[in-house]
């Protein structure tokens, strides 16, 4: 089970699929010197491509005017995706980020919140998936409940440890950062457990499977065409803000 990964920045995603027996080979990130244009990847020789694009462009919280490397690093992620023709990728990001469709594999889009998966906070994230053989991902979930609002590592909000480390032992550490610097990359990172749980769906991917229409990865029985009353009620505020962007042309 050889994969790739993409925008790796300190290997919080790698770790989930690594910790299910998949063998994770990084390609080059800006933290540690790398630069994805000059990069190039060999066909068929990785199962899965995994990775997170860098997201500031497509962040609510973002401030400033988009600087347009969000595309353009989307635009990478499908190159090399294309170049080494896996079974199947994977990609992670903030829920504005556009749709990454890609010729020859099918497209499913993952709504996902880090408290589903054992964090104290809530941390929405969007993961991409497609395969070249039909396959889809059922997303397992915890039975948690509720959740701390979401705190970045760099954000003056008091948090816990626990919040902070994003389901990383509490020794963690990379003795060549800053303090400040690893607190940065653990808070771009992907919780583990996240992380894990979509390793795992990854390895059970099926064909065929009845899956809630609001895209949350969850498989139904019966006639259901949603898990919970929020998934219905996320495809109807879906369905008002497409009308409204057709009504404004935006």
């Amino acid at each position: 089970m050889l994969i790739l990964s993409l925008f790796p920045g300190i290997g919080l995603l790698d770790k989930g699929f690594e910790s299910e027996g998949f063998c994770v080979v990084r390609g080059p990130d800006l933290i540690f010197g790398g630069d994805i244009r000059s990069f190039h990847a060999p066909a068929d020789k990785f199962e899965g491509v995994i990775g997170g694009p860098p997201c500031p462009d497509f962040s609510k919280a973002r401030r400033t005017a988009p600087t347009g490397d969000g595309e353009e690093m989307l635009s990478h992620y499908v190159r090399i995706v294309k170049q080494s023709k896996p079974d199947w990728w994977l990609a992670e990001n903030v829920p504005y980020v556009p749709d990454i469709k890609i010729d020859g594999y099918s497209w499913q889009r993952l709504d996902l919140n880090s408290f589903d998966f054992g964090s104290e906070q809530r941390r929405k994230r969007h993961i991409q998936f497609g395969s070249n053989d039909e396959t889809a991902l059922n997303i397992k979930r915890s039975n948690n409940s509720g959740g701390l609002p979401t705190v970045l590592a760099s954000s003056d909000q008091p948090i816990s440890v626990k919040s902070y480390l994003q389901g990383l032992p509490v020794d963690f550490d990379i003795p060549s950062f800053t303090r400040g610097a690893l607190s940065k990359a653990i808070g771009n990172g992907v919780p583990y457990e996240m992380a894990k749980a979509l390793a795992i769906a990854v390895k059970n991917r099926a064909k065929h499977l009845n899956l809630c229409a609001c895209s949350c990865g969850r498989e139904l029985s019966g006639r259901q065409k949603y898990a919970t009353g929020a998934c219905r009620k996320r495809v109807f505020d879906r369905s008002v803000t497409l009308q409204q962007a057709m009504m404004t042309g935006k």
